[in-house]
């Protein structure tokens, strides 16, 4: 094995954060990783990983390493492209992020036309209600919900999304519909302990802003749980418009107060900071911001 193909193992078993699990995404023998960091570490003269039992552990020497090796076949793979031409066809590995459901209902199919499209190709999506530090768990692209903060990440807009109160019709009728958000403290309230998580909600119309601090009935870990309680007449919730949209075309949540709604929240695809994009990237961002602009107009 050549010392191009140590740093690609390398770069596996880090990102993985073990030796099988990369022997498996490069479709290797056990040993030949094994063998492989080894030769990289008696070369170096370094440690790269810690190694127990139960699981391994990159050094610090062995994190700047990789970094540096990310970049060093990063560049490679432009070199290659570059003198390819135009009709290089994407190949190798993505590691993709987002919200969990919005990833679920909106992410997945969009990496499915891409694999479709691309059979070279493989996806590792992780799907989480947290924000991903994308250099340290060596992700490729990522959907962020929300205004960026200055950072070393490019982005391309897609979408908006809104911040939408909802109650299931049956709700609604039981314990009436409110007029203003002074109104919610008379009402069952649901809320999702996830991502930014704030036990206030803000409200804003005609240049006049409220915020209330409520005080839920039910709250839960997950937006799915949530929304299905609301769907179910416990009460009123809060949501993102994707997350709710389903629900609302089929009649069975009402959006509410949307005159006190505040402005909408930009969805960014975002990557890591290069003097251009590997073509597997630039492609699957193509593909995927095609998709959601379909989806999310």
């Amino acid at each position: 094995m050549d010392r191009i193909e140590q740093m690609q193992v390398l770069v596996a078993v880090a990102e993985e954060g073990g030796f099988s699990s990369a022997a498996r995404r490069l479709s290797l023998s056990g040993p030949a990783v094994t063998r492989a960091v080894s030769s990289l570490e008696q070369s170096l003269g370094v440690q790269l990983f810690k190694r127990t039992t139960r699981r391994v552990r990159i050094t610090e020497a062995g994190a700047q390493y990789v970094e540096d090796v990310k970049r060093i076949l990063s560049e490679l793979t432009e070199a290659e492209e570059a003198v390819s031409g135009t009709d290089a066809v994407p190949r190798g590995h993505l590691v993709v992020t987002a919200p969990a459901m919005f990833g679920r209902l909106h992410v997945i199919p969009g990496i499915a036309t891409f694999l479709k499209r691309f059979p070279e190709m493989t996806v590792d999506a992780l799907f989480l209600d947290r924000i991903v530090d994308m250099l340290e768990e060596g992700v490729d692209v990522g959907v962020r919900i929300g205004k960026l903060p200055d950072s070393s990440l490019r982005a391309r807009k897609v979408a908006e999304v809104r911040t939408v109160l909802v109650g299931a019709p049956e709700y609604l009728k039981a314990n009436g519909t409110p007029s203003s958000p002074k109104d919610l403290a008379k009402h069952s309230l649901i809320t999702a302990r996830t991502g930014n998580f704030s036990p206030t909600w803000r409200f804003s119309a005609e240049n006049r802003e409220i915020s209330l601090r409520i005080k839920p009935r039910l709250s839960a870990t997950s937006n799915d749980a949530v929304i299905e309680a609301a769907i179910n007449g416990l009460g009123i919730t809060r949501a993102l418009s994707y997350q709710v949209a389903q629900a609302v075309s089929a009649g069975k949540l009402k959006v509410l107060l949307e005159e006190w709604e505040q402005a909408p929240i930009p969805v960014n695809l975002v990557h890591r900071e290069d003097r251009s994009a590997p073509i597997k990237v630039r492609a699957f961002i193509d593909c995927l911001h095609d998709h959601l602009k379909a989806t999310l107009g």
